[in-house]
């Protein structure tokens, strides 16, 4: 799961993506609402982090645009803003959450959560799937009855296959979820990936379409 965080304030920023990444988000960070809001245009993200006292475009007016620009992403707006008419302003300018600074990490965790289990639209949080039970929220993935013990990158992978079966997801779109901006990527490594996770669960559990990408059958 693939999050933008846009914080100017660089001890909170870095204490927010150590915060979040053990969690299986691939945290990409940027500082100003110029550059979030061209990222959120032209990338995909499961969802934002969005301060509103930003430079060079306040979060609010990035909201703004993202929203009238149809763009679904979810926010959560985390701000020092803590006035009733703010808390309305972001709401009614398309936030989906609004958090107050200063904030426990264990409840921006918790609503993370709840935002993409509705922006996922399931009422339960675990995917099931021909013998396989992935919990988002707990990390835990069982295969017929037996937790199987997953790195971060191929639980991400997983989560992301299982999420839309049947759709055929890009190279580019699985190395956006699954590596962030500032991580080196091997050429082979969605490869070895896949690989690994044929080899845990069945052989035909992700299909290749070859010169395009990969997907789960429905």
């Amino acid at each position: 799961m693939r999050i933008l965080l846009v914080e100017d304030d660089q001890a909170l920023g870095e204490g927010i993506r150590t915060a979040l990444k053990p969690e299986g988000y691939t945290v990409d960070w940027l500082q100003d609402g110029a550059s979030s809001l061209h990222a959120l245009s032209h990338e995909s993200f499961e969802l934002a982090i969005l301060d509103l006292g930003l430079p060079r475009m306040d979060g609010l007016q990035v909201l703004k645009h993202l929203r009238a620009a149809a763009n679904p992403v979810p926010v959560l707006i985390l701000t020092a803003r803590d006035a009733t008419s703010d808390r309305i302003a972001g709401l009614d300018a398309g936030a989906d959450d609004y958090l107050i600074k200063p904030f426990d990490v264990a409840e921006l965790k918790a609503r993370l959560r709840a935002l993409l289990r509705r922006s996922f639209q399931r009422p339960q949080p675990a995917l099931e799937y021909r013998g396989i039970s992935l919990d988002p929220a707990s990390q835990v993935v069982e295969y017929q009855g037996q937790t199987i013990n997953l790195p971060r990158k191929e639980f991400l992978l997983l989560h992301e296959l299982l999420i839309q079966p049947g759709r055929v997801l890009t190279r580019d779109k699985l190395q956006q979820a699954l590596y962030g901006w500032d991580e080196e990527v091997e050429s082979n490594a969605l490869e070895v990936h896949v690989h690994h996770l044929r080899k845990k669960f069945f052989p035909e559990l992700i299909r290749t379409v070859r010169g395009v990408g990969y997907l789960v059958d429905k």
